[in-house]
Parts: structure tokens; sequence; C-alpha cells
């Protein structure tokens, strides 16, 4: 919209303003001097496209981009306009050799390289009406002596263009601007102006002609004006500023305006009432603001709008009823608001209407013919989620054809409708989550000649896969066939051709994967085919497109080695295996894929070593080779080389060897398992470093893990008791550590209660000892605690009562003693099991009961928690112990008389000295009475 804009404005520009259309003649002769000129500046750039191979000869009036006045040869337009890409054209410098075209009226490098500062010899330009630098200088300040250019109407700096934003010079002084006098366009999007620089008065009060003002993406501030005498100005655009203000009334003033673009700013609050102001306003853009009022009747009086897009605003209320008002009306964009209500029926009678976006709301009732009867022009429609059932005759014709339908979770079942039929112009198409349950119908394979996005998934549809012939485009956002979670059967005929992103996965697909002969897309990068029934080896053919970022063939059935050419495939970021019969060792040329993030092997029977060129996979996050049959020690490069790994999972393996304490160099690891091994020698005590545990809300930190939507990241482990799959979703929140199922000996070293975040810990099945650790409460975040089946004796420690969140706990067939501690949390988990084989336990959920003193004591101490038999015995020994031991005492004095004679004057000796004490206080008493 906003290009056919600038193409009216153009010509009306070189129409209106006097800057004529220049043409050549043959009989034109190139002035010397100035094709010398020419030439110098050619030999100082580098012309990587030859746009400059004409530039040749003497009659330089017939060079590229090189236009003469057909009356005195004067070079007049020098147009080398670059593309509008990061692949610039020209590279170099603006040769000061160009001041010597005096007569220059137009004047066009924009999007190529000259690196640096806009040269100042630019301003003695003094014939000059037009010029153009956009996006092809990229540093220091914007020279004031462009300011000399008084006959200059089109004035275009800007670095922000088309969607791409080039690091761009900035204006630090904006005066010189109100020099312009005949500037009629002037465009600096891009360029650094701040919210401190006073734009408003050098532009707005000084240029009184101006037609059109860009200024995106310069974080400007807007001044509070209440009147602005600006009323030649029709085109202006604010947006990607960060305004966060109300929308000023003074706009009112631009009586001219046709139009407003203020997207992508924090504008809020009510939306002036503009109704009769703005006679000629066709398009308004408030995209990307925080509108949170219901979307306003006012609009829908503005009679000559063309293009509105309210979109990604929080507009609640239902659509105006008087939005049937808008009859010139061709773009209606309102997706992802907060509107809600009915469809209004006066939608219908927007005949020129070619772009409808509804999506993201929460719109209700049932779309039905009228709603769509006169809309004979519409090219798109998007009605994606909503809660919209569409209810249409099988007989119905629709007026229109779509380009694109877009209804996904809006209930159109359980058939295919019928009129898409006669929708043969289709190229985007998603009817995903849709609640249809049909076999794909006959006709379906007509309306897909066009098609380029086609997205069935999570549906019940049923049958064979129709062949698809994907048309060719550049668009990333095309090539997308999305046919998973269904219910499709039989064989995979043939790859579709054309297609960058292919999921089939979750569907009852079975057989060999076919052969390409030549038809799968060189430029193919997802290929999801997970959850079926595929058999036999993986193909090669999928090692010769490189371009492949995602393979996914897991939960099949796939069986033979992992062929050595998946290494070719450099561009790999995701490789998926999990659940299939694979055998043989992993071939070494996996290391390779410097690219690779996240591997997953699970559940397979590879064997052998890792391969030591895994330590080349320097970017992976996820390493997931559980459940397979790999042999020798765990790695100590794991941590040395894999310093990104979040997710480390070797458990139910024949690992020998000790726990390397490299692992402990893992700063972001969240999740290390290494359960059911053959790992020997204690708990490095460094394990307490791995700070990726220690993080209680891990959110943020995890959010790069998720770098493509078309793959749900997750991890098969044993956690709670049992085998838990964990995705994307909630992956983030998960910390555990699994040493359960190995021949593990020592004690838990103090430094593991570090582990502040760990939502599970298991270490049971091994050789451990010693005490629980007194501070085992300070791992307030675990849900799942297992200390079963090893050799910890002592007490419980009180803490464990301090475990809010815990939801499973074993310590049973241990050599713990003493009370089991009750209270918060801990008094839920009430399974006797918990504890069992414990037999010097005692107090619920167990039926030993414990003695008073313990039971009213439940802090740890020396003599706390024995049961009442232990206690008894004691009292009991003690009676036969006292006399016994008197016994022999007596006996030792009557038959040795040295012992005998020492005792008795010892006696006499205390006697005396208390005597002595006694007198002496007797004294000392009835001294103070007296006193």
């Amino acid at each position: 919209m906003e290009t056919r804009f600038l193409l009216i404005f153009t010509f009306l520009f070189f129409q209106t303003f006097g800057l004529s259309i220049i043409t050549t003649s043959s009989n034109v002769i190139c002035i010397a001097s100035e094709r010398q000129s020419l030439l110098i500046f050619k030999q100082t750039l580098k012309d990587k496209n030859n746009l400059l191979s004409t530039w040749h000869g003497v009659e330089c009036c017939e060079w590229h981009g090189v236009l003469c006045d057909n009356q005195d040869g004067h070079v007049v337009k020098l147009d080398l306009r670059g593309q509008a890409s990061l692949d610039k054209c020209l590279k170099g410098e603006l040769s000061p050799s160009l001041q010597n075209l005096k007569h220059l009226r137009y004047l066009d490098v924009s999007m190529n390289d000259f690196s640096g500062s806009i040269p100042e010899f630019l301003g003695s330009f003094q014939c000059l009406e037009y010029l153009n630098l956009s996006g092809s200088f990229y540093s220091k300040a914007v020279p004031h002596h462009l300011g000399n250019l008084s006959r200059l109407q089109y004035l275009d700096l800007s670095n922000y263009i088309d969607g791409f934003i080039f690091p761009g010079p900035i204006m630090d002084d904006i005066t010189w601007v109100s020099s312009l006098s005949s500037l009629r366009y002037l465009d600096l999007s891009g360029i650094t102006i701040g919210s401190h620089i006073d734009w408003f008065h050098p532009i707005i009060n000084m240029l009184p002609s101006l037609h059109t003002l860009k200024l995106a993406f310069t974080f400007i501030s807007i001044p509070s004006i209440k009147f602005i005498n600006f009323t030649s100005l029709y085109s202006l655009d604010l947006s990607m500023n960060g305004i966060n203000s109300t929308i000023p009334i003074s706009l009112a003033n631009l009586t001219s305006l046709m139009h407003l673009n203020l997207n992508h700013n924090q504008f809020h609050g009510k939306i002036p009432d503009f109704n009769g102001m703005f006679s000629s306003l066709a398009s308004i853009d408030l995209s990307f603001n925080s509108f949170n009022t219901p979307m306003p009747d006012v609009l829908c009086n503005l009679s000559s709008l063309v293009h509105l897009d309210l979109s990604r605003n929080m507009f609640t209320g239902p659509i105006p009823a008087k939005i049937g008002l808008l009859l010139r009306l061709e773009d209606l964009y309102l997706q992802n608001n907060q509107l809600s209500g009915n469809i209004p029926v006066s939608l219908g009678q927007l005949s020129k209407l070619k772009n409808l976006d509804l999506s993201h709301n929460s719109l209700v009732g049932v779309l039905t013919e009228s709603h769509l009867a006169k809309l004979n022009s519409l090219n798109s429609l998007v009605l994606s989620y909503n809660s919209l059932p569409l209810n249409f005759s099988n007989g119905w014709i629709a007026p229109f054809k779509l380009q694109a339908f877009l209804a996904s979770s809006c209930n159109i079942g359980p058939y295919f409708p019928k009129w898409l039929q006669t929708q043969t112009n289709l190229q985007r198409l998603d009817l995903s989550n849709s609640s249809i349950k049909d076999t794909m119908p006959e006709w379906f394979e007509n309306i897909l000649s066009h098609i380029l996005y086609l997205d069935l998934s999570n549906n019940q549809i049923s049958g064979k896969l129709p062949r698809f012939h994907f048309h060719s485009s550049n668009d990333i956002e095309d090539g997308i066939l999305k046919m998973n979670s269904n219910k499709f059967d039989g064989s995979l005929a043939t790859f579709p051709s054309n297609v960058k992103i292919l999921d089939l996965s979750d569907n009852l697909l079975s057989g060999h994967l076919p052969q390409t002969d030549g038809t799968m897309n060189p430029s193919l990068q997802v290929v999801n085919l997970s959850n079926n029934r595929f058999i036999g080896t993986i193909p090669i053919h999928l090692c010769k497109v490189p371009s492949i970022i995602l393979l996914d063939l897991s939960q099949n059935k796939f069986s033979g080695r992992l062929p050595g050419c998946i290494g070719n495939l450099t561009n790999l970021s995701v490789i998926d295996l999990t659940n299939n019969n694979m055998t043989g060792v992993v071939p070494s040329s996996l290391g390779c894929l410097k690219l690779l993030r996240s591997l997953h092997l699970h559940n397979n029977k590879f064997e052998g070593d890792i391969p030591s060129s895994f330590q080349n996979l320097t970017k992976l996050v996820t390493m997931d080779l559980g459940n397979n049959l790999f042999t020798g020690t765990i790695p100590f490069w794991i941590g040395e080389k894999l310093s990104k790994l979040r997710i480390l999972n070797l458990q139910s393996n024949k690992f020998t060897g000790k726990i390397p304490r490299q692992i402990c160099q893992l700063n972001v690891l969240q999740l290390l398992s290494i359960a059911h091994n053959s790992i020997t020698g204690t708990i490095p005590d460094c394990l307490g470093n791995l700070s990726g545990m220690m993080i209680t809300n891990s959110e943020d930190e995890f959010a790069h893990f998720y770098y493509m939507s078309d793959y749900e990241e997750n991890i098969l482990s044993y956690m709670k008791g049992r085998e838990l799959h964990y995705t994307k979703i909630i992956l983030y929140l998960v910390a555990s550590l699994d040493l359960s199922s190995n021949n593990i000996v020592g004690e838990i070293p103090d430094a593991l209660m570090n582990l502040v975040g760990l939502k599970s810990l298991n270490l049971s099945g091994n050789l451990l000892k010693g005490q629980i650790p007194m501070l085992i409460g300070d791992l307030d975040q675990l849900e799942s605690l297992d200390l079963s089946m090893n050799n910890f004796s002592g007490r419980i420690p009180h803490s464990l009562t301090s475990l809010n969140f815990l939801s499973h706990l074993n310590l049973s067939f241990n050599n713990l003693s003493g009370t089991i501690p009750n209270g918060n949390q801990l008094q839920t988990l009430d399974d006797p099991s918990i504890y069992e084989g414990n037999n010097g336990l005692c107090g619920p959920p167990l039926l030993r009961s414990c003695n008073r003193n313990d039971v009213t004591d439940n802090h740890v101490g020396e003599d706390e928690g024995q049961d009442g038999t232990e206690g008894l015995w004691i009292y009991v020994g003690m009676g036969p112990g006292f006399v016994v031991g008197f016994m022999g005492l007596l006996g030792s004095l009557h038959f040795i008389r040295r012992w005998r004679v020492a005792y008795f004057e010892t006696l006499g000796n205390i006697y005396g000295w208390i005597t002595l004490l006694f007198a002496l206080n007797l004294a000392r008493l009835r001294r103070n009475v007296f006193e």
C-alpha cells in the first residue's frame, strides 16, 4: 500500500514541481571534463555486479545511469541505485571529482556501500533537486552543508528500508533542514535524531510546502503542540519510535493528510475524533501500539479509507457495525487484539475489500454466507484462533477467488468445506486444528496447483496422502507442508518437491522412505517424519540435501546403521533418532556437524565408545544418548569442550569408571543423568558448582534454547519414580541430577546442597554410606528425592520437612534409625513403603511407635529417636550392672590392703573437707543475721 502511494507521489512530484524527466538524444555529445570526472569516480569503486560495465568510450551520455541534458550535453542525472539487501553493488567512496558535475539535478547512489560519512561537498550542487543517499552511509553525523541545496525538492537519507535496518549516521543538529525551502519529500528514517532534539519546529514550522515526512526509527518524541499550520502534508510516518503518549489532537490540523503511519509505538488512550477533518485520509496504520479501548466507531466515518491497520493492540469489544460504511476499504487488519462478540454482517458490504485479517481475537458466533456476500475482490481471508464455526451450505459458491485462506482453530469440520473446490488460486491454506474428520476429497488435488503453504495438522484426516507439487518461492514462509497429527496411512510415494518445511509426523505412515530421484528440493530445511511406522534403513539420499537444518525420524522402526554421510549435512541443527532400532557404532563424521545444537539418539542399540569427534560439537545444548549399548568411560572432554550443554543424558548404557571431574565445568547444565550404568568411585564434590542447577527460574537463561518452532525439544528422564517425557513447554523448569543404579561409594558431599534449583535428585541403588546431609532442606525446590537402596545410617534430618514441593520421596532399604520427622509437605507422604527396609525407624507412617521423649522431640540429638523396646532393655540392664560393679569394688577392697587403706583415707579426707566447709558457711550465715 505504501509503495503504491509512493509511486503516485513520484509521478505527481515530477509533474508538479518541475523536475523534468530527462532524456538523451543521439545528437548529445558528452562533455570531456565531466566524462573524466565520472571515470575518476569509477576508479575509486569496487563494482562486484558490473553495474558500471558500460562506462567506457567517449560518449558518457550513453553509460548506464548517466543522463545528459539534450540541449547542452551536461550530465544532469546520475542514477546508480543498488539493491535493497545486505549485498551491496558498489563499494568505495564518493570521489570529490563529482563536484565537476555542476549541472547535476538528480543524484541517486542509494543502497550501495560508501562506508564512512556523507561528504560535505554534496552541499555544493546548487542545481540539485533530487538527492537519494539511503542505505549507503554508515557512520558519523549528517553534514549541515546539505542545507545549501536551496533547490532541493526530494531528500532521502534513510537507513530503514523495506524492513531492513542498516547502521546509519546520527543527526545532532537538524536546524539546517529549515533552509531547504523548496523541499517536498523528506525521509530521515533510521537516522538517530533522539528525543532531546527539537525536530518539530525546523521541519513543521519552516517547511510549509512539505508533502511527505518520514521519521521512522529515529527515536524522536512528539511535543505538546495544540495547533499546527501545516496543511500541505499528505504523508506522515512516525513509526518505530516507541513514542509513549496519546495521539495529539493537533494532528487534526493536517487536513490534507492521506497517509498516517504510527505503528510500533506506545500510543494509548482514546483515538481523537477526526471525523470531518481528514476527508482525504486513505491509509491509517496504528498497529503495534497499546490502545486498550473499544474499537472506535469514529474511524468508520472516514469514507476515503483504503487501508486500515489496527492490529496488535489491545482493542476490546465488538467490531463496530458501522464498519460496512467504509466502501472504499481494500485492507482491514484487526488481528491480535481482544475483540469479542459477533462479526457484523455489514462486513459483507465491502465489495472492494482484498485483505481481511481477524485472527487472534475472541470473536464468536457463526460465520455465514451473509458475512461474505459481496466480497467479490477478496484475496486473503484470515480467521485463525477465534471460536468461529463456519456454516456455509453445500451448494454455496464463493463470490471470490482467494489466494490465502487461514482458519486454524476454527470449527470447520467434520467434513472438508465443499466451497473450497472453487478456490483454484489458493497459495496459502491453513485448516489446522479445525475439527475435520474426513478423508481427503478427490477434488482437493485440483486446488493445489498454485499452493505454497499448506497446513492441515491436528485434525483426524485419514486415507492416503495426495501428491504434492509445490510451486517454488524465495520466501522463507513459503514451501511449507504440515500434515502432522492426523491419521494418514500407507506409504510415502515421493518427497514433495519445492518444499522447505515438511512435517508428516504423528500419523500412521509405513513402509520404506522413497528415493528422491532428483525431486527433493535442494533448499529443504525441515524433515519431520517422527511418530510413524517407517521401516528400513535411513536413505543416504538425504545426505545430498545440505540445506537440512532439522531431521527428526524419531518414534519409528528404522534399523541398520546410521549413514556416515549424515556428516555432510553441515547446516544441521537438530537430529532426533529417538526410539528406533538403529545399531552399530555412531559414525565419527557426526563430529563435522558444528552447528548441531540438539542430538537425540535415545533408545536404540548404538554401541562402542562415544566418538571423540563429538568434542567438535561446541554448540551442542542437548545430548541424549540414553538407553543404548555405549561402553567405555565417560569422556572427560564433554566438560572441557561442550560448554553450552544444558541436557546430558547417558543413562542405561554400559559406561564404567568414575565420574570425570571435568563435568563440573558445565556451568549451564540443568539435567545430568548417568543412571543405570556401572560407574564407580565417589560423587565429585565439585558437582555442587553446577550453577545451572542453582537457578530457581531459568526461563530467561533457557530462552535461546528454543530456536525453532518446527521442533518440539524433548527429553525422556526417570523422575518421580517413573520415566517422564519432558517437552520444551516445561523443560526450562527442570533441574535434575540422577546418578542412580551404579556402584558409587562414599558419602553425599555437603556441596551438593548448593544446588538449590534442583527439582529432582536421585542417588538410589548405589553403595553410598554415612548420614543424609543435615542441610538437605536447603534444596527447597525439590519435587522428587530418591536415596533408596544404599547404606545410609543415622537419623532422617528434620530439615526434610521444609521441602514444601516434595511429591515423591524414597528412603527405603538403608540403615536409617530414629523418629521419622513429620510436618508440612512431609506429612502428606504417608506411604510406609517410603521407609521400608530401615528397621531402626519409628513413628508414622510406620506402625512402630517411639517413646514419649522421642515423640516430643523431633530435633536431632545424641539420644533421640530410640524406640520403646530399646529404652526398656537399657533400664533392665542397669540394675544387674550396678550390683555386679558394686560387688567387684567390695571384693577388691577386701583382698587388697593397699587399696583398702587408700580408699578409707580418701573417704576421711573428703569427710573432713565437707565438715570444714559446712562450719565456715554456718559461721558466715550467723554473722550476716546478727549484723
